[in-house]
């Protein structure tokens, strides 16, 4: 399996790094998602699709906070790996992030598993 750092990137709140697991970019926000630091995510996300990697794993666990703009750049990774041929597959939500996908409905349209291992050994999308 290929572990190797593909980037990372940080504002005073929010780190996001990417490294390549097989056929899948983990990407891995760490404190707070929201207006201010959604690009933060939002352009690793997308390096990661023109890159090829069109199932991305999005490691949650350390990830403290989201508002409906960190789930707006989530939704659009969504619909652009899906038109590819993948998918989003999401982790380790904590409770105050996954009671944000829970009132908006989106955790509907997510692949969510509670462990990264799980998730890499889905084979859907």
């Amino acid at each position: 399996m290929d572990r190797g750092t593909v980037g990372s990137t940080q504002s005073g709140r929010l780190l996001v790094e990417v490294r390549e697991e097989g056929p899948s970019a983990v990407v891995t926000p760490a404190g707070e998602l929201d207006h201010h630091t959604a690009d933060l995510l939002r352009e690793p996300l997308e390096d990661c699709l023109t890159k090829g990697f069109g199932r991305l794993v999005v490691d949650c666990s350390r990830l403290e906070f989201c508002d409906s703009t960190g789930l707006n750049v989530l939704l659009g990774a969504r619909l652009k790996a899906e038109a590819a041929g993948g998918g989003v597959h999401l982790v380790g939500m904590q409770p105050v992030v996954a009671r944000v996908f829970e009132i908006t409905g989106a955790d509907a349209v997510f692949t969510v598993h509670d462990t990264l291992e799980a998730a890499l050994a889905d084979n859907s999308g």
